[in-house]
């Protein structure tokens, strides 16, 4: 608890969209954990272009969560309860993904201290592409959508920069994604050169 009391100076059933600015602001201001928070926000894994003080508004507006190991955070193609993106302070999530014509799914990575999920589904509210799972206890900082939509209306400037950010987290994820699918096409089209020339067909 005494974990939490510190982080933004609030108790994770607390609303810190509910609160007036000064009391939010004063609150990160005074926290270490708060400042923390601001600091994993900024890393390379999560939102880079934010700068410090933004990263400290928006960590305003988030609110303290704690998984313990083996909870599913988040699941594939869940529809309900969407409105949110994760920010891990501390210990590790597995995403993995279902795919067709497999039973057990696929791990696609393990995500760390100062990592994002579900940003998303922040966005479009869509199903959830991926579930994760908490590899270790974990302890995060959750954005709802309710409180996203609190800091558009209180300090516009930064949550435009904060979905800006967001977006081009996105794009390279995208970008990256269709990299990955052209060396998979290459690969397929390499194989299938090899196999037609070990299995010549009757016409060859």
């Amino acid at each position: 608890m005494a974990l939490f009391d510190k982080l933004f100076g609030s108790r994770p059933e607390d609303h810190p969209e509910s609160r007036l600015p000064a009391e939010r602001q004063a609150a990160v201001d005074g926290s270490t954990r708060a400042h923390e928070a601001a600091r994993l926000l900024r890393a390379p894994t999560a939102l880079m272009q934010l700068s410090e003080t933004e990263a400290l508004a928006v960590v305003g507006f988030m609110r303290p969560k704690r998984f313990k190991r083996g909870t599913t955070i988040i699941r594939q193609g869940e529809t309900a309860d969407t409105g949110y993106m994760v920010l891990v302070l501390d210990g590790e999530i597995t995403v993995e993904t279902l795919i067709a014509r497999r039973v057990n799914p696929v791990t696609v990575t393990v995500l760390g201290a100062g990592s994002l999920i579900g940003e998303m589904a922040l966005v479009d509210g869509a199903a959830r592409s991926a579930s994760c799972t908490a590899s270790t206890d974990v302890v995060c900082a959750v954005l709802t959508r309710e409180a996203l939509e609190a800091l558009i209306a209180e300090q516009p400037a930064t949550a435009a920069k904060l979905m800006t950010a967001v977006a081009q987290r996105l794009a390279e994820r995208l970008r990256d994604s269709g990299h990955k699918l052209q060396i998979y096409s290459q690969l397929v089209q390499t194989m299938q050169q090899e196999i037609d020339v070990l299995m010549p067909t009757p016409e060859g």
